[in-house]
């Protein structure tokens, strides 16, 4: 793998998930204004509506594939996935939200070694845990009952979320990433629609343009991540999803006045130095 093309995807992934603390924000906002089967339910379809310009100019062609099932199994962890964790961004502030969810990149590298045959080197995992600790000092998650539950369910999600992505590599040998995002889209839009009108209720004009921006951001977020994984394994460039704690906390402090703390400096630092470790090993 070329030095440019490692750096490449890591930008790449850094786009993404600043997209997606950025629909966590917004689904935060929306939380209490509309039920979670309609969050859900908007966040898909106005992605879908983004998405729907971008198939226009590829050309029709591009959706023509032969490998529905994985189009599917992604569609179907990636949604079992939102509502976990919509659900504890509903609970909890945006940033220890985000901080479950970034469990995934210690599952990837487990999950990429069994299915894809992706070793991960030594100084991988080094650097995997060397991150995991950075987010455990940047925000650290209090004890009790509630915030237990609220850890597993953010578990099931990461895990899923780890699923989704090393389902990605598996598929992007044949499977172009406006092709991925669209199918991803498309399934979950309407796998998410069936209990819509079971749980309907009219919502504030704020909520409908927080959908909006939940749309685009989730179309380039998911481009953005779908491309990185084609370019570099899991295993690499993984580690890379730490930062979406930053722009959380970032997003946090700015709208909600979540306090952002020394420690929260200092676990940021070590984040960015264990991606900057990730990063550099594959080019010696």
């Amino acid at each position: 793998m070329r030095p440019s093309q490692l750096y490449l995807a890591a930008a790449l992934l850094l786009l993404a998930e600043a997209c997606f603390a950025g629909i966590g924000a917004l689904v935060k906002l929306t939380s209490e204004s509309a039920s979670q089967v309609q969050v859900v339910f908007f966040r898909n379809f106005f992605a879908l509506l983004v998405m729907l310009p971008w198939i226009y100019l590829q050309g029709m062609q591009i959706l023509k594939t032969d490998r529905w099932y994985l189009h599917l199994s992604r569609a179907t962890t990636g949604i079992i996935s939102m509502y976990c964790f919509f659900y504890v961004i509903s609970q909890l502030p945006l940033a220890q939200a985000m901080l479950v969810l970034l469990l995934s990149p210690f599952v990837v590298p487990i999950i990429a070694r069994f299915w894809l045959n992706e070793r991960p080197s030594r100084l991988t995992l080094f650097a995997i845990a060397l991150g995991f600790v950075g987010v455990f000092i940047a925000i650290p998650v209090s004890g009790g009952p509630g915030n237990w539950l609220m850890l597993a369910i953010g578990l099931l999600s990461a895990v899923l979320v780890a699923v989704t992505k090393t389902t990605i590599r598996y598929m992007s040998d044949t499977e172009p990433a406006a092709r991925i995002v669209f199918y991803f889209s498309l399934l979950t839009a309407i796998i998410s629609f069936i209990p819509v009108p079971f749980d309907w209720h009219p919502l504030p004009a704020v909520a409908w343009w927080a959908f909006a921006g939940m749309g685009v951001l989730a179309a380039a977020g998911q481009m953005a991540m779908t491309r990185a994984y084609a370019l570099a394994p899991a295993s690499d460039i993984g580690m890379w999803t730490y930062s979406s704690v930053v722009f959380a906390g970032l997003f946090g402090y700015l709208f909600w006045q979540e306090p952002v703390t020394m420690a929260w400096f200092a676990g940021v630092l070590i984040i960015f130095y264990a991606g900057y470790v990730t990063s550099r090993q594959r080019l010696f």
